[in-house]
């Protein structure tokens, strides 16, 4: 192993011409324009692996291909699946980027250096960190301690439509023991961190008509119902005077955070009031008195995300508007039923509305929240290995959603290990965004580490 990490810094210049290679391939899955684009990522990704070995192939879908690729190992030692996905985000507003998104450059900065370019950290760079550890091993070793599948899918920036019929077709080829993803963050900029809770998501747009058309607020004050009115009504129910949602049966399975995950959060340096200062506020919302880590990885919560109907041109049209548009978000936790809490709140809105009022919804994403299970055989290695790399290492949670993982327990029957080496300020989804030279080293030497435990 030794001899490998040294082998990754010494040929660290080529390990990066692939990931610029990688990114300059504008992979934007939910544009059409960029399907052939797509296509090519797919085809550089299968073709990467093969030349390290593997058996390695695109495979066509509804959507977006997939690359499926398989290197051996001993036969008695485990199977992981790494997964990742090779599309990006839009680079829009691209006048907001400093460098061509999809001309990657390196940034020199206080005591690092930044990798930036479209998809440097999501998902492209973390990826590669893992790719390119297994190549590292076989170029030192000749083979890898393990056997390793590979599946990398093109659609995770635009919804994974494709996944789950593509995990019913391949869950046999793809059967492991354990999937390992890298597409989390370390703690802070010191501790890399195996993330063990998700957040599952309710996505709602919903339409409030009121009237046939938008009336004259002169003729009709008072006596018309204001379809944004009633909106910003049944917007205001849903949170209850102490924070929380006031949803009929939202928190029904919700428990409490165990004691010893609470201790252990506890002990993570984490200022609750820098957290919020660094976004230019002060105050605590959701929830009275719990913890803010508790609020954004434990706990549920509902967001508003837009708002708009009526006139909102410049100038000034006084009109009673005829219909109001919302989208919103709820953030579960595990005992949480996706389809229970949508239907709960379609009928919080419902009774709520005015008689001659009527109400559309339409769906933007349906997942249940995950949770790893503490005593997985695979985390203690892992976490041992992270510590030997940078000299410490935590379980954390996330407020985020990955609705993959969820799909490939129910799919492939296993459990995911979460080992991020992103920043939190690598603006992913924003322009400029970045990944950190240190991670991209950091993370490969990791993966070495993590790869050799497994197979001992």
């Amino acid at each position: 192993m030794t001899d490998t990490l040294s082998h990754i810094d010494a040929t660290m210049d080529d390990r990066l011409a692939r990931l610029f290679d990688f990114i300059r391939i504008p992979s934007v899955s939910t544009d059409p324009a960029f399907a052939p684009d797509v296509a090519r990522a797919a085809e550089w990704l299968a073709q990467t692996l093969r030349d390290m070995g593997a058996d390695a192939t695109v495979r066509e879908t509804i959507g977006h291909p997939m690359v499926v690729g398989h290197l051996d190992g001993p036969a008695d030692a485990p199977h992981v699946l790494f997964y990742g996905h090779y599309d990006v985000q839009p680079a829009d507003p691209l006048e907001l980027w400093n460098t061509d998104p999809f001309e990657p450059q390196l940034v020199p900065v206080e005591n690092d250096t930044h990798i930036v370019g479209r998809g440097a950290s999501d998902d492209k760079g973390a990826l590669m960190t893992f790719v390119e550890a297994c190549r590292a091993l076989i170029e030192t070793d000749g083979s890898l301690p393990i056997r390793v599948s590979f599946l990398f899918e093109g659609e995770e920036e635009s919804g994974s439509r494709s996944l789950p019929g593509f995990l019913e077709t391949a869950a046999e080829e793809l059967a492991c023991d354990v999937v390992l993803v890298c597409d989390t963050d370390m703690w802070d900029r010191e501790t890399p961190a195996v993330t063990t809770m998700l957040r599952g998501l309710v996505g709602q747009e919903i339409t409030i008509q009121a009237g046939d058309r938008d009336l004259h607020s002169g003729m009709f004050g008072n006596a018309a119902a204001n379809a944004l009115a009633v909106m910003s009504d049944v917007l205001a129910s849903l949170r209850s005077e102490n924070g929380g949602i006031a949803i009929e049966g939202f928190y029904d399975g919700v428990q409490e955070l165990p004691e010893e995950i609470a201790a252990e959060w506890g002990a993570l340096p984490f200022d609750e009031a820098g957290f919020l200062e660094n976004v230019g506020l002060k105050h605590p919302a959701g929830e009275a008195g719990r913890p803010v880590l508790h609020q954004v990885w434990a706990r549920p919560s509902c967001e508003i995300h837009g708002i708009w109907g009526g006139y909102t041109e410049p100038g000034f049209k006084t009109v009673i508007p005829c219909e109001a548009h919302a989208k919103l978000s709820f953030r579960l936790v595990a005992g949480q039923d996706p389809e229970k809490i949508r239907n709960a709140f379609q009928n919080h809105v419902r009774s709520r509305l005015p008689a001659d009022c009527s109400v559309t919804f339409s769906d933007h994403g349906l997942s249940p929240a995950w949770a790893m299970d503490r005593e997985n055989p695979f985390l203690a290695p892992t976490l041992a290995a992270l510590s030997d790399e940078w000299g410490r290492s935590t379980t954390c949670g996330t407020g985020g959603s990955i609705p993959i993982i969820g799909a490939l327990r129910e799919k492939l029957g296993v459990d995911a290990l979460l080992v991020g080496f992103g920043r939190f300020d690598n603006r992913i989804h924003s322009p400029n965004e970045k990944y950190d030279l240190s991670s991209f080293r950091g993370g490969m030497r990791s993966w070495v580490r993590i790869i050799e435990k497994l197979g001992a």
